[in-house]
């Protein structure tokens, strides 16, 4: 291929491989993309049809980039705080629904990320 340079991201050529043996309605999918700097790479991708092995390949790629960006030391100072913060407005308003709901976040934000995860990893064969 003539290396040429883009001005964003671009999936170029999209190549099924197989069917996934285990989920008999989605197949897997070699999906090169062509970087900004005119090199290219090979993903893998699962997905029912293309388009639905490339959107998920963008998600998986949208998510890994978020996780680099997230520090755990913030994240966990962060949870601290606001636990010590609405630990501090209970004891003065003796109002203990100042604690629960940042309890109910924390379970709710660590769900919603482990359902998110599984949804990324559905059906992909490593």
């Amino acid at each position: 291929m003539k290396q040429q340079k883009y001005d964003r991201r671009r999936a170029i050529r999209c190549k099924i491989i197989n069917q996934s043996k285990s989920h008999p309605d989605y197949c897997k999918y070699l999906v090169t993309i062509a970087e900004k700097d005119g090199t290219y790479r090979k993903e893998p991708a699962y997905g029912r049809d293309m388009q639905d092995a490339i959107s998920r390949l963008m998600w998986t790629e949208r998510t890994h980039k978020i996780e680099k960006k997230l520090n755990s030391t913030v994240l966990a100072l962060l949870i601290v705080t606001v636990l010590g913060f609405t630990s501090f407005l209970t004891s003065k308003t003796d109002q203990p629904l100042y604690l629960l709901v940042p309890f109910a976040s924390i379970i709710l934000l660590y769900g919603g990320s482990f359902v998110w995860y599984k949804y990324i990893e559905k059906y992909t064969e490593h």
